[in-house]
């Protein structure tokens, strides 16, 4: 069986979509294009349903009342009618767009409608009984009358109204009933109307359509018309049913005209009363659809007419459709709700007309016309013929010339056949034959690009994309996307591909092009299709589209809708983001968006929610409902912050284990203080363990402002000690408070924390000692300690004592006064005395303490209560353990006094006690004993004191004798000492001679002297020495007597020397000559051979060296020399040094070989130096030595020496003497000496110093040090010796350290070329570094600015950039700077350099550097710049920084510097931002250019501007345009006052009566009326009280028409009131009827239905079978009229006349 060559599918099921079956008829439901299907749904709950045959799984459902709805056939917009409330007949038209959510126009018709119709995306056709209008959506326009109905069509239903495609001609259809020969079969009549001829035709038709054909030839195509008619033949009752196709006029410059044709249309016997009810024509195909109320599709051929296929494609009547032009097929509905789509099988077109139908001429015109497969059978032998010949050029235009050979197939042939010699490859041939024909196909263009593209040619697309030589299609937009998107995007819009184009620039997220463009081809993106495609594939793009589709005005989609899309799919996170992208803005009218974001946070993931909460950017959202889901959630902080009831606040804040304590504690903050203790006092009952902690912080956190006394009140009523000690524990080093101190240490001492007890004891001093010690008494607790530092801190120590005593306690006595404070144990023991405790215990204690325990104080507690006894033993102990103390001594002292125990020897022998303590104790008792404690113990004025008292004056004369201190000589001595007399007696007779020591005798002398006696100390001292006594032969006092003479009579030194001979001479001699008795010493150490002493005085103070030099040779002996030596040698000179070498040779000394040295450098005595040295190398091997021979004999010019001496080993240190020589200019020997060192950097320094150069280099070479090269480098370039210089510099530029060294020397020396000559030598090595292509540079820059930029170039990533700049700074080269700022990325600098110097700047280069700017204000600079050096590029410039700067303050800038006109187009670019200072700006510009369109323009589109200045700017403006823009302003400000007031002093009486209606101000429009009355207004009297009509009272209006004689003025408005009022009364009246009589006219309704079904079940024959469309009949045959007429026509229901239902 032959494949049929039209496949029949069901594309939607609208019963499956939730549609009542009972809606699915002809009045219900319309489909006015392939894009939309709308349903009416009517009952208890009207609605409107609207199916997107795109995506049909989610149809809108808006509650609509209307009697017919009509989607648009491209956007989102329906059209309405209703009969309106008066019911006089007339229809009310509205068109609303869906997307924005408002209403675009409205009307209402002065009759009714009884079909209406969208003609095109912006015309609706409206047909009345009489007329047809056509209705313009753009502007305000109202329905334009085009014709009137002609007679034919009276009494007709109207189905169908359809208009040519250039809209000149139109076609109007009903059906009415039948002949009375055949009644069943309808009529049908049609009105075919010319626009251009204003003439109607009246046919007989059922269905008719407009299209257009192409005639061979003609440059235009041709407009036709189809039509078919079934009528009866008047003769014999046949039925003839036909279809005509004409030619509807020919169009200009045509020659061919198009052949009208008519073909019989066949019924089938039992169709004979079936019907056409719509036909279509498909461009794409060339073909004619015409469709029957049975379900029979006829298809036939646009040209001839010839029937291409007939078959019967639904079982169910159908009683709409609509062409399909993105398939070429037809859509249709029937009334079992199947949508149904019928598309050409291409495959299987062609094959079945030639073969099943057998017209060949008819299969090669459809494969020609619509490049169709299948009529290669036909052409196919010639082409083969051709192309197996080798004749490809007759090939390709025979295939050229038939489209059914343009396939694939035939291209594929061509691509694979072989070039021949000498011609082109076929398939170009093949190509440039379709080329000459005209426009290549679809599939030609898709395969020429690709073979264009592959020999990367695609400039000849392009040019044949400029002359329409492309067929454009998605296929070949895809082709190209690859190699170029924009040219793609092109391709997809003008293949009309909007899907693609869509798709093309969601993928760039150019949205805003995107709008754009939709609305330019008036399309509507499925953005729900695209969204759900985006969440499975892309989720953050379908973020991005919703949010961009949010911002939309209106928005295209239901954002909560969208919203609730991402939640479906378990989007949360994703939906989360887009609902806060749209709650940005906190609207309120958003509360419930707001509450919904936050529910499935709150649900799904609660952190999310916390986040959101914690932003505080919503405020509008239902707090309690958020408050109970935060609680169930478990973010209980967060519901504490959105209760509002005490209860549910201490509900929550017990819930501590999900709170964060922070969070807590900052809620308390926002309590009142009642509240706060209201939830503490909660936290605390609810579970005081855990909750603890938590407590303690809020309270201490919240201190001021809860009360420490409440607080603690608080803790204290639930038995806290815990709490109460952590909360005070906190506030306790900050306050001052007793009772808060107290508290503390009360709590913790019953919370058993005894260790802060006891810290709080021991270091706070804010607690009442008292009351604490009275309390820690009472609490008796087991640790004494913090009692114990209350009493010690607070000196109450005989309580503390007295409380552990009778507490028994006594171990925390002992630690008391063992480790807490020894120093109160004395008032321990004599507490414990008095208490009477044992004394046994207090030994103990006294024992345990020991050497810490202050002795004092005990002594004198015990002695006090005459139990000095007791401490013998503990004394003792101290003593046997090796005390020291003074204290323990003292009393041991007066205890052995006090009992006679040998007191004496204890005096003696103790070293330990205080001698003034004891000695006065024993003043009293034995003034013996006193005087030997004080003498033992040095007290001097005791002693004294005691010895005069007691007149002892000979104890007094020893002491004074032996103590031997001169201060107490002075005061035993002084005039004021009556006992003087007496002491000096017991000095010379008793003390002095029994004295043994001369140092006492001496100090006794002493203080003779101090004291201004001697003649008494002279006979003293005689007597004791010269004459014969015990100390005659006494060195000491030999030595005492010459000293004191020496000091006292020096005169008699001499004799005293002379005479005696047991004095010490070297000590005595030293102190002569320290008395500059030079002689008297001389005297004394030639007594006593002292040579050497002797030589001293000869030398050093008689400074005599001729005497020196013959004591020398008198002794003769080495010492005596070795000082003369040095003597001469400090007395300098040639010749002393040269007699000084001579001394010290025959001293043979060679420790003074360091001054030797010296002196001989200094007097340049090398040549005598040299035997001193060479005697001194014999005992001495030293590389000093060695050193200093070499030394010498270079200095005397020795060099046969000195090289002798160097071939043999020694030790010299030759480098310090070559050094020494090289520095002091010794130049040979140091060669001599560097040489046999090898110091080939030495050497080189020398043999520069020679002027040896090129054996300096060579020896730098060896040396290969930066400080040779360098060294020997200087030196060459000083003598001009560039050549070896250049050879040192290569090796010295290497090193950077010395890169700038080396510069500097050339350039001080004027030497720049040979300079530039060695760094372009360098940067040309392995090891250059950045520094001397840096130097290079600088030198380029200084010296030769033409190589510096080419440099700069070549090598700045080798340079140090920031270096360059500032070199570049100092010689002005301002376009390298900006160059090498540019290089270094600090573009701001760049851009101040050309701004700042012209011949750096450059139009384009500053675009770029500002485009990378960082500081803006650098961007504000630039304007400034070109404002006054290139304001002609300004608005260039402002383009590339205009999502840079702010454009506020460009704004400001340009209005100080009275710039703003030269900025106007940047202005109006940025103006959509909707910026203040922005649209300020350019409104204020047009005021200046009075350009008041483009003012209002402004003002309506942006406002955020300083609307009421520019309104007071406006108000007194001089043109009355502007002064209508000022009142307009305050009307949109609400100031209509204001706007009222200005349009009354303009005489604009409509403006101001329309703002006082606006205003909704009662008050306003009365006080506008009485202006009126007032001026004698009385027009405006009665238009501005129908203009005011809602906001005045009848009665004011009555009132004031009387009382000022304006009665008949009022009548209309009176007349309106009236009238208003009895329609009410009229409502409410009909209403009452219309209860009566609703259940009767039920009833009456499903009477004529059922009547109706049973009428039309008889007169409709059985159906032909269909192919199975999923479901069966379930209304029985053909199912009668009633499902086209609505269930028993369109009578009373629609207001129309009752007539009888065919359709």
């Amino acid at each position: 069986m032959a494949t049929p060559p039209v496949n029949v599918s069901e594309a939607i099921q609208l019963t499956s979509l939730g549609i009542n079956p009972s809606m699915i008829s002809f009045t219900n439901v319309t489909m006015e294009s392939e894009k939309f299907i709308c349903v009416r749904e009517t009952g208890t709950a009207n609605a409107v349903v609207i199916v997107d045959v795109a995506s049909p799984s989610q149809p809108l459902k808006r509650p609509i009342t209307a009697d017919s709805a009509l989607m648009n056939p491209e956007k989102r917009i329906i059209a309405l009618k209703a009969t309106t409330a008066e019911g006089d007949g007339k229809d009310h038209l509205q068109i609303f767009n869906i997307e924005q959510k408002a209403k675009m126009k409205s009307h209402q018709m002065d009759e009714p409608v009884v079909f209406w119709k969208w003609l095109d995306a912006t015309m609706l056709g409206v047909v009345t009984n009489t007329s047809v209008y056509h209705w313009s959506m753009s502007g305000d326009s109202t329905p334009e009358k085009v014709f009137d109905r002609t007679a034919n069509l009276a009494g007709s239903q109207i189905i169908s109204y359809k208009a040519s495609q250039d809209m000149q001609w139109f076609a109007l259809i009903g059906i009415a009933p039948g002949d009375a020969s055949r009644p069943a079969l309808v009529k049908g009549n049609m009105q075919l109307y010319s626009a251009a001829q204003q003439r109607s035709q009246a046919l007989e038709a059922h269905g008719a359509t407009f299209g257009t054909f192409h005639v061979p030839g003609n440059a235009k195509e041709s407009q036709i018309v189809a039509f078919a008619q079934k009528t009866v033949n008047p003769g014999d009752g046949s039925v003839q049913a036909k279809m005509h196709i004409i030619e509807l006029g020919m169009q200009p410059g045509n020659t061919n005209a198009f052949q009208k044709c008519q073909t019989e249309l066949f019924f089938p016997p039992e169709f004979a009363d079936d019907f056409p009810v719509s036909m279509q024509i498909s461009k794409k195909y060339g073909l004619i659809y015409a469709v029957t109320k049975a379900g029979l599709l006829f298809v036939n051929d646009i040209e001839t007419g010839a029937a291409v296929y007939r078959n019967k494609i639904s079982n169910d009547p159908v009683f709409i459709a609509c062409i399909s032009e993105k398939t070429g097929g037809i859509y249709c509905v029937n009334r079992r709700g199947q949508v149904i789509l019928a598309t050409i099988n291409e495959s299987a077109v062609v094959p079945f007309v030639s073969q099943q139908l057998n017209n060949m001429e008819l299969a090669l015109s459809i494969a020609g016309r619509a490049s169709l497969p299948g009529a290669e059978a036909l052409i196919t032998p010639r082409f083969d013929a051709l192309f197996n010949s080798g004749d490809f050029k007759g090939a390709a235009e025979l295939a050229a010339k038939y489209g059914s050979l343009r396939t694939m197939n035939t291209i594929q042939k061509f691509q694979q056949a072989p070039q021949q010699p000498g011609s082109s490859p076929p398939a170009l041939q093949y190509f440039g034959a379709c080329l000459q024909m005209g426009k290549l196909n679809k599939i030609e263009s898709v395969e020429l690009t690709k073979l264009v593209l592959r020999q990367n040619k695609k400039q000849l697309i392009d040019q044949w994309f400029a002359e329409d030589k492309l067929e454009a299609s998605e296929e070949l937009g895809d082709v190209i996307s690859p190699v170029d998107s924009d040219m793609a995007l092109k391709l997809y819009s003008k293949a009309q591909s909007n899907p693609k184009v869509c798709a093309e620039l969601a993928k760039r997220g150019d949205f805003e092009t995107l709008t754009a463009y939709c609305e330019r081809v008036n399309y509507t993106p499925n953005y729900m299709h695209m969204l759900q495609s985006l969440m499975m594939s892309d989720p953050p793009s379908a973020v991005s589209l919703a949010q961009r589709c949010s911002k939309m005005t209106p928005p295209p989609l239901d954002m909560q809708g969208v919203a609730d899309l991402f939640l479906q799919r378990n989007m949360i996170r994703e939906a989360t983001s887009l609902l806060l992208d749209i709650l940005k803005d906190d609207n309120e009218e958003q509360a419930a968006l707001q509450t919904k974001v936050l529910e499935i946070n709150l649900v799904t993931y609660p952190n999310v929610a916390d986040a959101i909460l914690a932003q505080g950017k919503l405020s509008h959202y239902d707090r309690p409902r958020i408050a109970q889901l935060c609680e169930k959630a478990g973010l209980y902080g967060r519901a504490l912050q959105h209760y509002t009831e005490l209860s549910d606040l201490k509900r929550c804040v017990s819930a501590t284990h999900a709170i964060e304590p922070n969070a807590l504690v900052e809620f308390f903050g926002t309590l009142s203080k009642e509240w706060a203790l209201e939830c503490l006092k909660e936290l605390l009952n609810a579970n005081l363990k855990q909750n603890l902690q938590v407590a303690v912080t809020i309270a201490k956190e919240y201190t001021e402002q809860l009360g420490v006394q409440e607080i603690m009140s608080l803790f204290q009523e639930r038995d806290s000690n815990e709490g109460l000690f952590f909360y005070l524990g906190a506030l306790l080093p900050t306050s001052e408070n007793k009772e808060v101190h107290f508290r503390y240490i009360e709590a913790a001492s019953k919370v058993q924390q005894i260790k802060e007890v006891e810290r709080v004891t021991r270091e706070s001093n804010f607690y009442d000692p008292e009351r604490v010690k009275l309390f820690l008494m009472e609490a008796k607790l087991p640790d004494a300690r913090p009692l114990i530092n209350v009493c010690d801190r607070f000196e109450f120590i005989s309580d503390l004592t007295t409380f552990l005593y009778n507490s028994n306690m006594l171990r925390y006595i002992e630690g008391y006064v063992q480790k807490v404070n020894p120093k109160n144990a004395p008032k321990v023991v004599g507490t414990l005395i008095d208490l009477e405790c044992s004394e046994e215990f207090i030994k103990n204690l006294i024992l345990s303490v020991r050497s810490l325990l202050p002795v004092g104080p005990l002594v004198e507690e015990v002695e006090k209560r005459n139990r000095l006894k007791m401490l013998s033993e503990f004394l003792e102990h101290l003593v046997n353990e090796g005390s020291q103390d003074s204290e323990v001594h003292n009393a041991l002292g007066k205890m052995l006094v006090d009992s006679n125990n040998n007191p004496e020897h204890f005096l003696m022998t103790n070293k330990f006690y205080q001698h003034a303590v004891v000695g006065k104790y024993c003043e009293r008792r034995d003034p013996n004993l006193a005087c030997v404690a004080y003498r033992l113990g040095n007290c001097d004025d005791e002693l004294v004191k005691c010895t005069n008292v007691n007149s002892m004056f000979k104890v007094q004369a020893r002491y004074v004798v032996s103590r031997m201190e001169p201060e107490l000589w002075e005061k035993v001595l002084t005039d004021e000492n009556q006992y003087r007399r007496q002491l000096i007696d017991q000095v010379v007779s008793t003390a002095l001679p029994e004295s043994k020591n001369p140092e006492e005798v001496s100090v006794t002398v002493k203080a003779f002297m101090t004291a201004e006696m001697p003649e008494e100390l002279i006979e003293l001292l005689e007597k004791i020495v010269l004459q014969t006594s015990a100390f005659s032969n006494n060195p000491n006092l030999q030595n005492l007597l010459i000293l004191t003479a020496i000091k006292a009579d020096k005169t008699r030194v001499m004799e005293y020397v002379n005479r005696l001979d047991d004095f010490n001479g070297p000590e005595v001699g030293e102190i002569a000559a320290g008395n500059e008795l030079y002689e008297e010493a001389l005297a004394i150490y030639k007594k006593f051979n002292l040579h050497v002493d002797a030589m001293n005085i000869l030398i050093e103070s008689i400074e005599d060296i001729e005497r020196a030099m013959e004591y020398a040779e008198r002794v003769d002996t080495p010492e005596v020399w070795c000082q003369l030596g040095k003597a001469q040698l400090l007395q300098g000179g040639k010749e002393g040094v040269k007699a000084a070498i001579i001394s010290l040779i025959k001293a043979k000394d060679i420790t003074t070989f360091d001054d030797v040295v010296e002196a001989a450098r200094k007097f340049d005595e090398y040549e005598a130096m040299v035997p001193y040295l060479l005697m001194v190398r014999k005992s001495l091997k030293d590389p000093k030595v060695d050193t200093e021979i070499v030394y010498a004999y270079a200095r005397t010019d020795e060099l046969s020496a000195l090289e002798d001496f160097l071939s043999k080993p020694n030790a010299a240190n030759l480098q310090t003497v070559g050094d020494r020589c090289f520095e002091e200019n010794l130049l040979e020997a140091a060669k001599v000496l560097y040489t046999s060192l090898s110091n080939w950097g030495a050497l080189a320094s020398t043999l520069v110093r020679l002027r040896q150069f090129q054996a300096a280099v060579e020896a730098a070479r060896k040396a290969n040090t930066p400080k040779t090269w360098k060294e020997v480098c200087f030196a060459c370039v000083e003598e001009e010796e560039f050549r070896l210089a250049q050879l040192c510099g290569l090796n010295i530029i290497l090193q950077a350290d010395e890169l700038e060294a080396l510069s500097d020397f050339y350039q001080q020396r004027g030497n720049f070329e040979e300079l530039i000559q060695l760094m372009e030598a360098g940067i040309g090595l392995d090891r250059a570094h950045m520094g001397i292509f840096t130097e290079l540079g600088i030198l380029y820059a200084y010296h030769k600015r033409d190589k510096l930029h080419e440099h700069l170039k070549l090598f700045s990533q080798r340079i140090n950039i920031p270096k360059l700049i500032r070199v570049c700074e100092d010689v002005h080269a301002w376009d390298e700077l900006r160059f090498l700022f540019v290089q270094y990325d600090e573009y701001d600098n760049a851009a101040e350099v050309m701004m700042k110097h012209p011949d750096a700047w450059e139009h384009i280069r500053f675009k770029d550097v500002c485009a990378k700017l960082s500081n803006v204000d650098v961007y504000y600079k630039a304007i400034k710049f070109y404002l006054s050096d290139h304001p002609k590029e300004l608005n260039d410039l402002l383009v590339v920084l205009q999502s840079r700067v702010d454009h506020a303050r460009v704004v400001a800038l340009m209005r100080k510097l009275e710039a703003l006109a030269l900025v106007k187009p940047y202005l109006v670019a940025v103006q959509p931002a909707n910026l203040a200072a922005v649209n300020d700006a350019i409104n204020e510009l047009a005021i200046e250019e009075e350009d008041f369109e483009t003012l209002r323009t402004s003002i309506d589109t942006y406002d955020n501007c300083d609307q009421i200045s520019l309104a007071v700017s406006c108000e007194k403006h001089e043109l009355i345009e502007f002064r209508r823009i000022a009142s307009h302003i305050y009307q949109r400000n609400k100031r209509w006052r204001q706007s009222v007031a200005l349009s009354k002093r303009d005489n604009l009486f409509k403006d101001a009566m329309e703002c006082a209606a606006k205003s909704g101000e009662r008050d306003i429009a009365e006080e506008l009326l009485e202006f009126f009355i007032e001026e004698g207004k009385k027009e405006c009297f009665a238009a501005c009280i129908c203009t005011c009509y809602d906001l005045l009272k009848p009665d004011y209006v009555l009132e004031k028409a009387w009382m000022n004689g304006l009665s008949e003025y009022v009548m209309p408005y009176m007349i309106q009131v009236v009238r208003e009022y009895s329609t009410k009364v009229d409502e409410l009246v009909q209403d009452k009827i219309d209860k009566q009589n609703e259940s009767k006219q039920e009833e009456l309704n499903k009477e004529k239905e059922q009547m109706q079904q049973n009428l039309y079940a008889q007169l409709m024959p059985a159906a032909l079978p269909a192919p199975p469309m999923g479901g069966g009949d379930q209304y029985g045959g053909m199912g009668g009229a009633d499902q086209y007429g609505g269930g028993g026509g369109m009578g009373d229901q629609n207001g129309y006349a009752p007539q009888p239902q065919y359709y």
